[in-house]
Order: structure tokens, then sequence, then C-alpha cells
């Protein structure tokens, strides 16, 4: 006797019911959401460059007995036994106007790994840039003090002096574009990846892929969109 729809619905727990970010109407929210609009909207300029970032979790599953490989029509089968050796961190620095994203991999999120690569952007990936904008969401660690607890002050600063900041409001993850690219590439990764060694090079596989094809990202959500679609979350103005 198959268990009636009420009573699946009580045997839901909690942590497994569908959970979503529900933003409040505040002028702080709208703020922030118009600020990365109008970044979006800015025209390309290769010294002024913007930047998306955003960090994402893999984790790193070892099998421990061996599975079946996919065949035409059946997908492939793993067991439930597996072994957990970590989890690692997938750093996305994309550039949606030109169609480009790089990955970095850390074993930690903490300030010292942000610090680091926002180094990485500015030496290594954007040398030639005059300042490099950045949209990010507001958590502790991206801040400009965790260059200073990472660097000498002078280097700090230095650093600092090409970066340009712009964060998304709180609940508000769905307006920055490198948290898009992170779940396309949750999607294309494998399931199973054991160790960091293979992690970097099926990363490395997919950034070459898509940046080879300079996929992008079709944004058309404007400010002048946010006003009407969103206009709930805006404060009311009386008077």
């Amino acid at each position: 006797m198959k268990p009636s729809a009420a009573r699946l619905k009580n045997e839901i727990k909690p942590w497994q019911k569908e959970m979503w970010c529900i933003p409040q109407a505040s002028a702080e929210y709208v703020a922030c959401m118009e600020e990365v609009l109008d970044q979006y909207e800015r025209p390309y300029d290769a010294q002024y460059p913007l930047i998306c970032f955003d960090e994402g979790l893999k984790q790193l599953i070892e099998e421990t007995r061996k599975g079946y490989p996919c065949r035409p029509g059946q997908k492939a089968r793993y067991d439930y036994e597996y072994k957990r050796n970590g989890v690692r961190n997938l750093n996305m620095f994309y550039e949606p106007l030109a169609g480009k994203r790089y990955v970095r991999i850390t074993k930690q999120h903490t300030k010292i790994d942000f610090a680091q690569g926002m180094k990485w952007l500015v030496d290594e990936l954007y040398p030639q840039a005059t300042r490099l904008r950045v949209v990010m969401d507001n958590l502790g660690p991206h801040k400009g003090a965790s260059l200073y607890e990472a660097f000498p002050p002078a280097e700090a600063r230095r650093i600092l002096k090409k970066l340009e900041f712009h964060y998304t409001p709180k609940h508000g993850s769905w307006l920055n574009m490198a948290e898009i690219e992170l779940s396309v590439f949750s999607r294309k990764l494998k399931q199973h990846i054991p160790d960091e060694t293979l992690l970097e090079k099926e990363v490395r596989a997919i950034t070459d892929e898509r940046n080879g094809l300079h996929a992008l990202i079709n944004w058309q959500f404007r400010t002048e969109d946010a006003r009407i679609k969103l206009k709930q979350l805006y404060p009311s103005i009386s008077g």
C-alpha cells in the first residue's frame, strides 16, 4: 500500500525541504543591487575590466568499489560506499564581457586565501590593467583588511590600489555572474574525483573548453527592470 501524499509530506525532514534566500525590502539591498547592475551595463574596457568573483566547494570522493561506466541510454553507476578525501575551494574569476574565466583551487577559505587570490588576479591574470572592478558577495574574508593580514602594508596597499570592490546585497548572490559560472562547472565536473591532482586536471579542461568557446552569459537584467519586476524590494516613499 502506497503512503498518502500527506504522510510523505509529514515525513520530509527540515533539512530536506527546498530552501530559498528571500530578501527583505530595504534601501541597503536595492542600493547594492543597483550598483552591481550599473557595473554590468558599462562597456568593455581592457584597462578597467569587470571581474566577477565567487567561491564554491567540491568534495573529493574516492571509490572503494568499482562502479559501472556510462553506456548509451544509461548513466554511470557508483556503489554507495566511498571514501571522503576532504574538500577543495574553487575560486572563480569570471570576466563576463570577454567570456574568460580562471579558477584557483585552495584547501581553505580564509582571509589569507582571499588575499592571495586578489594578488593572483592583479599580478598574474591582469598585470596590464589600470584598475579592476570586482563584483563579489560581502563575506567576512572579502575585505581589503584581509590583504593587510597576508602581506606587509606596502604590498597590501599596492594590490588594493588596483582593485575596486562592488558587493552584492545580502541574499543577492543571484546578481553575481561568477555564481552562474560555478554552477556550470559543478554540472560538468565528474561526481567522484578522488584527489586534488585530478580535480585540477578536470577544472583546467572545462576552463580551456569554455574559454575556447568564449562562452558568455546572456545577462539582460538591468536597473530599469529591477525597479519594475522587484518593486516590492524598494522602500515605500510617501509624501
